[in-house]
């Protein structure tokens, strides 16, 4: 009986045994199995391409805006060729507008003239001021001038008589010897008014060669006594009374200071 009791009692402890080992058996693999868990991968996003669309894009055109000083060759040349004469003239622009120019002129001249009576020598200077419209309509990035312009001028000057010939109504005795004078008359001037037309070429980068003719009437003439103002610096010789012609050929140079964007009318960019 002993015996039988002993059987059994080692028979339970066994089982016992065998379930806690299974139990932990069980746990152990229920632990591996969650850490080995693969978790879900997410899909990765896909990249959208995106093509840049270029558009043709218009350059944008300027104008340029700025002063232009130059000198007047023609005068300034004269006295080498030409012993009664010496004298210069400088000249001067400002665009205003896209059409318009401020322009400006500033001259010495020492001239004499010889008349059939008289023998005078003229000193002064001489300041113009106005305008020119530009006619020409550029291309591109040119820059030429085809302009008409309106002046206002004034001189103010000096006249010394040199020597003068008395008329003799007789032919018996013929024309008399000229007679010397040497006089001279200050505080001289006169003003007048003139119409400009001209060209203006761009040669090189900023420099231009230019031509003009004016034609000129007086508005007033402080004149000597006893004889006329046979020349007005600035004026020129004065021919019929009033009326008075000149020309000049320019080298100026252009000193650009800002830049206007051109409007395109919106009928033009359309085509």
């Amino acid at each position: 009986m002993k015996h039988t009791s002993k059987y059994i009692f080692s028979f339970c402890l066994m089982l016992s045994l065998f379930t806690v080992q299974a139990q932990e058996t069980t746990a152990n693999k229920t632990t591996i199995t969650n850490k080995t868990e693969t978790k879900p991968v997410k899909p990765t996003p896909k990249k959208v391409v995106t093509q840049e669309v270029k558009q043709d894009s218009i350059p944008v055109k300027t104008d340029r805006y700025g002063v232009r000083f130059g000198v007047d060759l023609y005068k300034l040349t004269r006295g080498f060729y030409d012993s009664d004469y010496k004298g210069i003239e400088f000249t001067g622009d400002y665009r205003l507008t896209k059409k318009y120019y401020l322009a400006a002129e500033l001259g010495i001249e020492n001239k004499t003239t010889d008349d059939d009576r008289l023998n005078t020598t003229t000193k002064g200077t001489y300041l113009k001021a106005g305008f020119d419209y530009n006619l020409y309509e550029n291309w591109l990035d040119m820059e030429n001038i085809i302009s008409i312009g309106l002046r206002y001028g004034f001189s103010t000057f000096s006249q010394e008589l040199n020597s003068y010939k008395i008329y003799n109504s007789d032919p018996y005795w013929g024309e008399l010897p000229p007679e010397v004078s040497g006089e001279k008359f200050s505080g001289l001037s006169a003003s007048w008014i003139e119409v400009n037309a001209g060209v203006k070429a761009k040669v090189f980068n900023n420099v231009f060669v230019g031509f003009s003719v004016q034609l000129k009437t007086l508005v007033s003439n402080k004149k000597p006594n006893n004889f006329d103002n046979l020349y007005i610096p600035g004026f020129n010789r004065t021919y019929d009374g009033n009326f008075g012609i000149g020309f000049n050929y320019t080298v100026s140079y252009f000193i650009p200071i800002y830049k206007k964007k051109i409007v395109i009318p919106e009928t033009e960019a359309k085509k």
